[in-house]
């Protein structure tokens, strides 16, 4: 299975974002939710193809509320991730799977402080996510989501405003998330990659990039 991954912008809180907005959540209706980082929802797909389509819906959402798109695919490695624009050259077939490796960005992984946690962003006129799911007893951070009204499906989303409505769509997450910090941009040399040494971090997280993503 595909995983895509949206890691949300600085200050805003990802998860209220995209699930107390109609069009984003039905978009994420048909999929298991889960946290693997912190500000962040990843789910499960059948493909690239189907992978880069879900990003593409979305594509509203994400330009206003996501930093970052990843895409692994277990067929090509099941530890390191692609940009969405290496998932999509490799869709299109523009690249091949074995080449996808050479340019890399590698970003330091921290838990973060509890306090630092409670402290996200939270949707406007509404308690947080993570709040309401330790009030409703699930043990799930975010477990409850806000939910809109029914709108006109012909109404621009620009207007789409999040609602205050609560809903019990659970979203999976290990305890304590950690978060993604300072990218490292390095070249892959013979096969072994440069180690990471902007931080003091126990482990790391590596995304493929293109070419061009690489040297911008």
């Amino acid at each position: 299975m595909t995983r895509v991954c949206l890691i949300g912008e600085d200050g805003v809180n990802l998860q209220y974002e995209l699930l107390s907005r109609e069009t984003s959540r039905e978009a994420l209706a048909t999929y298991d939710l889960e946290r693997p980082f912190e500000n962040a929802l990843a789910v499960r797909t059948v493909s690239v193809g189907a992978a880069v389509s879900l990003l593409n819906d979305l594509q509203w959402y994400l330009t206003r509320f996501v930093e970052e798109c990843l895409v692994q695919e277990p067929s090509i490695d099941d530890e390191e991730w692609l940009s969405r624009g290496l998932a999509e050259q490799l869709r299109n077939g523009d690249v091949d799977p074995e080449e996808t490796g050479e340019f890399c960005k590698v970003y330091g992984l921290e838990r973060p402080d509890t306090s630092e946690e409670e402290d996200t962003a939270r949707g406007p006129g509404s308690g947080s996510p993570d709040d309401e799911a330790d009030e409703d007893g699930s043990g799930h951070p975010g477990s409850a989501a806000p939910e809109l009204e029914s709108t006109d499906e012909s109404a621009d989303e620009s207007t789409e405003e999040p609602s205050e409505r609560s809903s019990d769509r659970g979203v999976a997450t290990a305890f304590g998330p950690q978060r993604l910090v300072e990218p490292l941009y390095v070249r892959r040399t013979d096969g072994d990659l440069p180690e990471y040494d902007l931080r003091d971090v126990e482990e790391t997280l590596v995304v493929r990039l293109t070419e061009a993503e690489f040297t911008q």
